[in-house]
C-alpha cells in the first residue's frame, strides 16, 4: 500500500470517528491534541497525510479503535491482542515509514533499542540519503520520510531509545572510504556535524554507543520494546515476536552495551573528532 492509498483510507476511517462524535470539529481535534486546521488536513482526500505517532495514539486511546485499523492494516476496529504468528516477513519499500510509525506507535512508552545497517536513519542528512540510494535505486523520498519519522519520534516526550553501533563504520564515513567512496568531504563533513548536533540534542532520550566491530558483530535489527524484534535484510524485515526471542536479542543487545569504547555522552564529542576540515 503506497502512502496515498494509506492516507485516504486513514482519512476515511478519522471522518467516520468525527461523524460518530456527533462534535464540532474544533471539538474533536481539541480530543485528539491537534488544533481545527490540523484537523481539516487529515479529513481532506486532496492531501496525503498521515499524522504523528501521538496523534495516532490519542485518536486510537480517545475513541476506543486500534492502530491497525485507523491504518487500514486489519477491519476488526476493536480487537487488540491478537495472536500473532512468531515469525513474518515484512516488505520495507515504500511503505517502510508506515511500518515503522505502527512497530514504533505500538511500542510508546517502551525502551526501543536499535542497531542500524548504517549510519542511523534520524541522524542522515538527505544528501547522504540521496547517494545511498541513488546505487541501489530506491526511493530516496521513502528514506528521507522513514528519517524525519524516526527523529520526530524520539524529539517526542517519554521516548527511551539506545542505539549501537561499531566505531568503525563512523571511520569509514569520514575517510570516505567503503560504500561511501566518492561521497565528497564536504557532505560527509556537513554529515558529522548535523550527527554530533542531534546526538546533543535528543540525550538522554536518544543514546549513542559505540562499540569496536572486531570485538563484537551484531546484524542491524531494533527491539520494539516487549512486542517484537525488527530484522532488517535489504528490502525486508523479518519479524519475530515470541517472548524467547525478544529476550534473547535483548541480551544481545546489552553485550554490544558491555564492551562500548564510546559511551552515548561521549558520542558527539567522538563525531565531531572525525570531521574533515
Amino acid at each position: 500500500m503506497d502512502k496515498r492509498d494509506l492516507a485516504d483510507i486513514f482519512s476515511q476511517r478519522l471522518g467516520l470517528l468525527f461523524e460518530r462524535s456527533r462534535s464540532s470539529q474544533s471539538a474533536f481535534a481539541d480530543s485528539i491534541g491537534i488544533d481545527r486546521s490540523a484537523l481539516s488536513l487529515l479529513l481532506s482526500s486532496k492531501t496525503a497525510r498521515l499524522p504523528r505517532v501521538e496523534t495516532l495514539l490519542h485518536i486510537a486511546e480517545r475513541h476506543a479503535v486500534t492502530l491497525d485499523w485507523l491504518l487500514g492494516i486489519s477491519e476488526d476496529e476493536g480487537t487488540t491482542g491478537a495472536m500473532l504468528p512468531s515469525r513474518a516477513i515484512e516488505t520495507a519499500e515504500d511503505d517502510g515509514a508506515t511500518l515503522l510509525m505502527r512497530w514504533h506507535a505500538e511500542a510508546a512508552g517502551t525502551k526501543i533499542r536499535y542497531v542500524p545497517a548504517r549510519i542511523p536513519d534520524l541522524l542522515r542528512t538527505s544528501q547522504v540519503i540521496a547517494y545511498e540510494t541513488s546505487a541501489a535505486h530506491q526511493s530516496a523520498e521513502a528514506q528521507e520520510e522513514e528519517a524525519v519519522f524516526r527523529l520526530d519520534y524520539n524529539r517526542a516526550p517519554g521516548t527511551d531509545m539506545e542505539s549501537c553501533m561499531p566505531y568503525q563504520t563512523l571511520l569509514q564515513f569520514a575517510e570516505g572510504s567503503g560504500i561511501w567512496n566518492g561521497l565528497s568531504k564536504k557532505v560527509r563533513a556537513a554529515q558529522l556535524d548535523h550527527m554530533a548536533t542531534l546526538i546533543e540534542e535528543l540525550y538522554p532520550s536518544f543514546r549513542l554507543f559505540l562499540f569496536d566491530g572486531r570485538e563484537r558483530f551484531s546484524i542491524p535489527y531494533t527491539i520494539f520494546g516487549s512486542t517484537r524484534v525488527a530484522v532488517f535484510a535489504g528490502q525486508m524485515y523479518l519479524v519475530l515476536n515470541s517472548v524467547e526471542t525478544i529476550r534473547t536479542m535483548r541480551t544481545h543487545f546489552e553485550g554490544l552495551i558491555r564492551h562500548t569504547h564510546i559511551h552515548a555522552h561521549e558520542a558527539a564529542e567522538y563525531v565531531r573528532s572525525l570531521r574533515v576540515a
